[in-house]
Parts: structure tokens; sequence; C-alpha cells
């Protein structure tokens, strides 16, 4: 075989040509000391706070204190395959994670890294997990509800496009259930989600995502899973990276909603791995700075001014309260954070009102601006109602005579409460929650027993669709209850007392 002089110059000149002389520096350090998921490491003098590292078993880790004759570095990863002695080289990079479209209807692990067995992920875009937040004049004010589905909340503390609702309460008292509610009902509204589940056991979150694929909600949905057998540290970074997922979407024009369950789990994390650092502790044993560990993730929430694109990336942070302590250090540190808080209360949960809302410590501080015309109109009054009807019912209970007045008032109220319970997983659209809730405050369920309240609204609305449609399909168009619509959804109501009293009877 006869070689060409000619050609082989040819390929060597374009090699030579398209050489380019990349120098690859990275600083090599040695560690020190290992365990409990932290490494203190020597020799990386020129590290900077939150770099990623590598070990020599491709373990990465992230820079988290600077010492001055070492380098505190948490470790993302199995712990127990670093020893002392090996080597670690700084990388020059922020910790990152995969985002993009691929993501969706997938479960990872705070570093992108898949867990439902699907395949690897093929995304050529990242993301950095810590981000600065869009400053006032990169924001508009939200103004565009979020439906979670949900009566009680949609009512009374609605959640906007942008904004921050905290979701408190003990343990077992709801607080997933009303974030897998807002989820499901997220269907065919254009609205990304993202389920970060920190600390939380393996089986939840097997029982979470079971729930979403069994209503469709996987196939706009991520879920960012740190268990609670996973390390300090990847429970510690779990928010942040759903946030990272999250803003990716947001930042391209889209709309997205972000559940952290929970919070209080990721601050503990965070208290483990700053003491094991031998940061200074602070009240409750926290570090100084663990209210700025949640600061910065929650204002990553806004909707962009137009400029920016328009989108929004609603977070929905859950805190779990230890005896209803609602003062405790967390959880007043993010209900500051916070634009308004829905509370849940152990006493209603367990005398079957759910969701177990406590009206009077839940609030929205975007209040009707997150709320449709119609919404505003129905439920203006409710909170105000429910609260007089609470006192009317602790003055009942001293078994004194009531006025006609008064024995109405109660009789309404009772009612009210039975209406606003709604079973999981059966969001209503906001145009039925309307109707249902104008039927009760106008009276029309004044005759309904208080046990068959909810049979009769389930009647209602299918009465709605079928018969009345033209007056549902207006308000799903116009958002509006104008005196026109009005007094067209007064006439179906009085249609409807007619059909409730057959049914009534033939049940008899």
């Amino acid at each position: 075989m006869k070689f060409n002089a000619g050609e082989i110059a040819s390929v060597l000149r374009k090699e030579i040509e398209d050489f380019r002389g990349e120098v690859r520096t990275s600083e090599v350090g040695r560690v020190v000391e290992v365990g409990d998921g932290i490494a203190r490491v020597y020799g990386l003098s020129s590290a900077m706070s939150s770099e990623m590292v590598e070990f020599s078993s491709g373990v990465r880790g992230q820079v988290f204190n600077l010492e001055e004759n070492s380098v505190g570095v948490i470790i993302l990863g199995d712990y127990l395959k670093i020893a002392e002695g090996d080597e670690v080289r700084t990388t020059g990079q922020l910790l990152s994670v995969p985002v993009g479209d691929s993501l969706i209807g997938r479960v990872v692990d705070p570093l992108g890294t898949p867990l439902d067995g699907k395949g690897p992920i093929v995304t050529s875009q990242t993301r950095p997990l810590e981000f600065a937040a869009p400053g006032v004049a990169g924001r508009q004010p939200v103004k565009q509800p979020l439906q979670t589905g949900i009566k009680a909340i949609d009512a009374m503390t609605p959640v906007g496009r942008g904004q921050r609702e905290l979701i408190i309460g003990d343990r077992k008292t709801g607080k997933t259930a009303i974030a897998l509610d807002a989820i499901i009902n997220q269907k065919g509204q254009d609205v990304i989600c993202v389920y970060v589940a920190c600390g939380q056991r393996a089986s939840s979150v097997a029982s979470v995502i079971d729930a979403l694929q069994r209503h469709g909600a996987m196939d706009y949905t991520i879920v960012v899973s740190a268990t609670s057998s996973d390390p300090a540290p990847l429970q510690y970074i779990a928010p942040y990276a759903g946030a990272a997922i999250a803003e990716h979407f947001m930042y391209n024009g889209k709309h997205t909603l972000v559940v952290y369950d929970d919070l209080s789990k990721q601050a503990v994390a965070y208290r483990q791995l700053s003491l094991l650092m031998r940061r200074p502790p602070g009240r409750e044993a926290y570090p100084g700075d663990v209210f700025y560990c949640h600061s910065r993730l929650l204002e990553r929430a806004a909707k962009l001014s137009d400029e920016l694109g328009g989108g929004s990336l609603t977070a929905l942070p859950i805190i779990e309260t230890l005896e209803g302590e609602v003062s405790a250090y967390i959880p007043t540190n993010v209900i500051s954070i916070t634009d308004g808080q829905i509370y849940l209360e152990p006493d209603l949960f367990f005398s079957g009102v759910r969701p177990a809302v406590n009206v009077g410590i839940s609030v929205s501080r975007v209040g009707g601006n997150a709320q449709t015309k119609a919404m505003k109109k129905v439920a203006g009054s409710l909170r105000l109602d429910l609260a007089a009807f609470r006192e009317l019912e602790a003055f009942a209970q001293l078994g004194t005579e009531l006025d006609k007045a008064t024995q109405r008032q109660l009789d309404r109220g009772y009612r009210m409460v039975e209406l606003l319970k709604q079973p999981q997983f059966e969001p209503l659209h906001a145009a039925d929650q309307v109707i249902s809730l104008y039927a009760g405050t106008r009276g029309y369920f004044d005759t309904v027993p208080v046990p068959r309240v909810r049979e009769a609204e389930k009647l209602l609305v299918q009465f709605m669709r079928e018969e009345f449609s033209e007056v549902r399909s207006k308000l799903v168009e116009t958002g509006a209850l104008d005196d026109a619509l009005e007094a067209s959804l007064k006439k179906a109501l009085d249609a409807f007392v007619v059909r409730w009293s057959q049914v009534a009877e033939k049940a008899a």
C-alpha cells in the first residue's frame, strides 16, 4: 500500500490549523478528614465558595466552608468511598443540574440522576443550583390566579402565579394532599409542576408518584427526590435543584409550580451540616444563616416582567409544626418570607373537616388580586361569615335560647362548613366552585339536611353542566359574574331547588 506524501501533508496541515491549545488547570488537594457526609480538604487555597470539586473516586462535592488552612466540603454521594489522603480536584464550576423538556415525567435525585429506571436523561442544558432571584424591576405584581381546585383555598386564601404560599401544620394533617391536588388541578392549564421530596420516607414518595401517575399528572410534572435515607447534603440541595429546574421553564416564558415538601427537614439537614462543620449554633441549634438559606430559595419565585418573557414560578413550601407551635423558629422564619400561609389544624382534621384549613390564621397577602372577578364577588364575605359562625357556635354551646335570625345564621354556617369539605384528588373547576359557593352563601342549600349537603353539591355541578351549560360556559369564558349572568344563575338555581326536592322525596 503506497502513501501519497501530499495527502499526508495536507491532513497534518489541517490538524495543525484546527488545533487550539487548551490548558486546563485544576488545583489538587488532599482529604484530611472524612465522615458523616463532610470532608476537610487541605491544599485547595484558591477554591471558591459553592464551587464543585471532584474526589478521586468520582464522587462530587461542594465547597461549604472556607477556613484558614483547609476547606470544608459537603459530599454529594456515598462518603464511604472516600478515604483520608484521597486526591480532590477543583472544577472551577458551580454545582449544576440538568434542565429541559426531557426531564418532564421523570423522577430524579438533586443532581439530576434518574431514579425511575427509564434510562438516561438526554439534555445538553444545565443550570446552576444557586441563582440570583429577579430584582424589583424584573418582576410584575401577582394578579393571575393559579387555581388549586380546592374551594376553601381558592375562595379564602387564593394563590396567584408567582406567589409563595406556605402550607403549614402538624404531621398527618393533609399538607401534601393539598399540594398534590394543586398539581393535579394544573392539567390542561399549561403549567409545569416540580415536586421536591426532601427528607420524606421512600414509601411516601412512591405513593405520591403513584397518585400523580393515576391522575395523569406526571405528563407535566418532574419529581426531585431526596429521601430520609439519603445523605444530609443531598437533602439540603434538593429544594435548590427543584427551583433551578423550574427556573429554566420560567425564563423561557412558561408558568411553573414548585412544591417543597418539606423545608423543615431541609433546615434540619442544613443544621446537621453546619454543626459538623463547627459553625456556631444559634436558636434551637440552627446556624445563624438558616433564614438566608430559605429566603434565597423562596425569593426565586416570581412573576417575571413582560421584557423577561412574563413566565412565573409559584412556590408552595411546606413546613411541619410540632403540636401546632406556629411561633417556633423555622415556621416564623418562613412565614415572614412568604406571601401568606394555609394553616391546617389537627382538631379540624380529626373532626372530619378536610381540608382542615383554619380560616383565622390562614391568609393570602395577595388576596383578591389572585382571584377571578366572579370568585371575588361570591367569596368576598365568606371568611368573615365563617369567623362569625365559629363565635356563634361557641356561644350556642352554652345552651342559651337563640332567636330565629341567630338560629338561621348557625344553620347556614353548618352548611357552609360542610360545603367547603372536599375529598382528596377531586379538584373542582373554578366555575363550578363559584356556582357551588354562590348557592351556599345565597341560601339555596338552606333546605338541604346538613349530612346531604355534599350530595346536593355534586348533583348541582352535574345539573349545571347538563341543563344550564350555557350559564356555566359563560362563567368559564368571562370569569366574571355580571348582573345578566347572575340573573341566569339565579334562575338555574331555582330550577335546581325544585329538582333537589324531587330527589329528596324519592329518597324518602
